[in-house]
């Protein structure tokens, strides 16, 4: 027994190393990004005295003598100019004014030492909207976030509305990241099926020759292969300069800029993805049954719908997902092929983290996107341990 537990904690010792890499690399990056997906103390990290007298407040009428004591007392309190400014952006998002509200209040707190008259060095503070605000941002924990990642938002009285036109597209380009996702992923499945067939029956220099061809992308660098179809998609690029030559076309046709340079550019790049689940199932499937499907009067058409693509939907689906799951994540090649109206869900992310500094609407929008991931994973877990049931 004792041998047995030592063996077991040698294997253990053993994966280690894999363990810390997980949660130092992939785990804790998750949690960080849930977390800020929901956090936001912004304005309760300044506003502490407040927050306890502000719970007394009815929430429509004006504010109460404590409720503005308390206000003074907290601007009065805080010296970190950092928490100030987050807090100002934050209630300026909710209700705009706020900048300037604070900013002269601020000034006019940090100058007294005795009571301050907040009506009086602006009338705004006896409007019921800019303690609304207040109020609303006061919690460390919120929804707005994730309900702001697909264009909804809470009323005045709590209920999940959606946001006015115009205000936010994050649900629109959502649902683009999605329809591009799908069409590159349909089709690499069309290209990607008929070439795994070809190299699972062909042998020798061939299948050398045709993995390379495959694996090539694997070995380049996403921003070099970017800008290889940068150049080849071109008005006087290497495609059009053909198609005018061939006398196919008098004029370049539009390749880049624009949803098919996208789409044609994401499709090479994620072809091995598609490639080589199926023909890891395809080299399972023995050889005879096509042609015993044949010795027994099916044709050809019929043999490969009945035999070949049943026993090969495991590896289309496991290359469907692999390809979904890592299209609707890319940002290079929509940046540098497509056009304004082309642009991923991944640009908009990259500009609430280093453009806006917003890392909750950054991390809101990767939730949605490792909630979507998860789903489509569960379909696929789904899926493939009814086949194998029915099998």
């Amino acid at each position: 027994m004792k041998q047995e537990a030592k063996q077991k904690w040698h294997a253990y010792l053993l994966l280690g190393p894999l363990l810390v890499f997980l949660l130092v690399f992939f785990l804790w990056p998750l949690w960080v990004m849930m977390k800020q997906s929901v956090s936001d103390t912004a304005v309760s990290d300044v506003l502490k005295e407040t927050a306890q007298v502000i719970e007394e407040w009815d929430g429509q009428s004006g504010p109460t003598p404590a409720m503005k004591q308390a206000l003074v007392a907290d601007l009065r309190a805080t010296t970190d100019q950092q928490a100030i400014g987050n807090m100002v952006r934050k209630l300026n998002s909710e209700q705009s004014g706020y900048r300037t509200l604070l900013s002269k209040t601020v000034s006019q707190v940090k100058a007294s030492t005795g009571p301050v008259d907040l009506e009086a060095v602006d009338a705004r503070w006896s409007d019921p909207r800019y303690w609304q605000a207040i109020n609303k941002l006061l919690s460390p924990v919120t929804d707005r976030y994730l309900l702001a990642a697909v264009d909804m938002e809470r009323s005045q009285e709590g209920n999940i509305v959606a946001m006015p036109a115009g205000t936010s597209a994050n649900q629109e380009i959502l649902l683009r990241t999605f329809w591009i996702a799908a069409w590159v992923t349909l089709f690499c499945a069309l290209i990607g099926y008929p070439y795994a067939m070809l190299l699972a029956a062909s042998s020798g220099w061939v299948k050398s020759l045709l993995f390379a061809a495959v694996l090539l992308p694997l070995w380049t660098s996403l921003l070099v292969r970017t800008a290889a179809w940068f150049i080849l998609l071109q008005d006087q690029g290497l495609i059009n300069n053909m198609l005018i030559m061939l006398g196919i076309t008098d004029n370049p046709i539009p390749l880049i800029f624009n949803r098919s340079g996208v789409v044609v550019a994401m499709t090479h790049v994620l072809l091995p993805f598609m490639v080589l689940p199926i023909y890891s199932v395809l080299i399972t499937i023995p050889r005879n049954l096509m042609p015993a499907a044949s010795s027994l009067g099916a044709p050809p058409w019929k043999a490969f719908v009945k035999v070949m693509l049943p026993l090969s939907l495991r590896g289309i689906l496991s290359g469907m997902l692999l390809v979904f799951m890592t299209a609707i994540g890319y940002y290079i090649t929509p940046a540098l092929i497509g056009g304004a109206g082309d642009q991923m869900i991944s640009s908009i992310i990259a500009y609430y983290a280093m453009g806006a500094a917003n890392w909750g609407m950054a991390g809101a929008l990767g939730m949605v996107l490792l909630v979507s991931c998860l789903l489509l994973y569960t379909v696929y877990a789904r899926l493939t341990t009814d086949k194998a049931r029915s099998a």
